[in-house]
């Protein structure tokens, strides 16, 4: 049982969920500090309806401090966001679907708080992300959220465990959103309607393509779209403005939906086909993380995108642990090479790793030419 009267520093962002984790550990008896991670000049660009990082969410997370009754600090973290965006911008440019917030989560935001932490003496950091500390022999652990139309642990899966020891997250027992909402009403806190963030925060108004054009063109001109069979259907606007598994905005009519089942930059061409060819098989991944002890080869639940479903799977690790295959029990619903695949055992996070090829059903009667075939089987390196 963690005793009270400990310092613990918040990171808040100006909406409800964190300023409520604030107020949650300011009356169970922490002495709360609340700390907003700038971005630096390139927020004054955003809309505060569209970020987390926009100059309206920077007064109301002072605004939320002053209501809550907590000190306030600012740090910035502009430099430690320059990676994640470069990373962000190569994996469009590679035909990759990227996931910023796991790296965002562990490296940039943690990182910084845990930095202020050291600074002011603070034993603990804490953010308003759904998820649980879960406490075992093996020590701490990140669980799924009880609001499980709200758990967030999947992009917590690169936070190394270490860090878990001073970890708090308050928000990971509540059963639903409107219980947060209500809670910032009955305490009087005027983000307590605040719409909740939809997309990433460092990417503008205008969407991501505005920042690959701060790059770099690659990616972004027009070129063709082809059938699995090599028939050309129409020309894309830049194969970086689409994502694998794509259904909308694709300009193109057909007797059946269609999705984007894959994107080659070599030609810059996109491959449109049915549902059913996006199921995935197997997987392969790297640059793993684990937060929990595991085998060489072992069974657990693997979750291939952010607000999808884990499925049962067999895992095999390389010597080292770095890299990891998946075979799963039941093709998978479209996993994608630079999204993550996080591994659970129960509710329990055991670590993760980015996606880095797919092996995906290929309908029998599809008859796919070798090309394409090929680079439905394989991930842009």
């Amino acid at each position: 049982m963690i005793r009270s009267g400990r310092r613990v520093i918040v990171g808040l962002s100006g909406g409800v969920d964190s300023a409520v984790a604030a107020a949650l550990l300011l009356e169970a008896g922490f002495d709360v500090h609340g700390a907003f991670l700038c971005m630096g000049a390139d927020a004054s660009e955003r809309s505060a309806s569209r970020s987390c990082c926009a100059p309206q969410d920077a007064a109301d997370a002072r605004r939320a401090a002053e209501q809550i009754g907590v000190p306030f600090h600012v740090r910035s973290i502009e430099d430690r966001m320059r990676p994640v965006i470069e990373r962000f911008v190569h994996d469009y440019q590679h035909g990759r679907t990227p996931n910023p917030c796991p790296l965002c989560n562990a490296n940039v935001k943690l990182a910084s708080l845990i930095e202020l932490a050291d600074e002011l003496d603070a034993e603990f950091v804490a953010t308003g992300h759904y998820a649980r500390i879960l406490h075992s022999p093996d020590g701490p652990a990140i669980g799924r959220a009880r609001c499980a139309a709200k758990d967030q642990s999947y992009v917590l899966f690169a936070v190394r465990q270490s860090l878990l020891r001073r970890l708090l997250l308050p928000l990971g027992d509540v059963v639903n959103k409107q219980t947060v909402r209500q809670t910032a009403h009955k305490l009087g806190l005027d983000v307590g309607d605040k719409p909740d963030s939809q997309d990433i925060c460092f990417v503008p108004p205008g969407g991501y393509a505005d920042i690959l054009a701060k790059h770099s063109s690659q990616g972004l001109s027009p070129g063709a779209v082809y059938d699995t069979l090599g028939r050309r259907l129409g020309t894309h606007e830049g194969y970086a403005r689409y994502t694998v598994g794509q259904r909308r905005g694709l300009g193109i009519a057909a007797a059946e939906p269609l999705y984007v089942v894959q994107i080659r930059p070599e030609d810059n061409s996109i491959v449109l086909g049915p549902r059913r060819l996006l199921r995935t098989l197997s997987l392969d991944a790297g640059a793993a993380v684990w937060q929990q002890p595991v085998s060489p080869s072992f069974r657990g639940e693997v979750q291939v995108r952010y607000h999808g479903k884990s499925v049962g799977a067999r895992l095999s690790l390389s010597q080292d642990a770095r890299c990891f295959s998946v075979t799963f029990d039941t093709p998978a619903d479209c996993a994608v090479s630079g999204q993550a695949a996080v591994v659970y055992d129960g509710d329990r996070l055991l670590g993760g790793g980015w996606i880095n090829s797919v092996q995906r059903v290929v309908n029998q009667e599809t008859s796919l030419p070798p090309d394409v075939r090929q680079h439905s089987e394989e991930a842009v390196s």
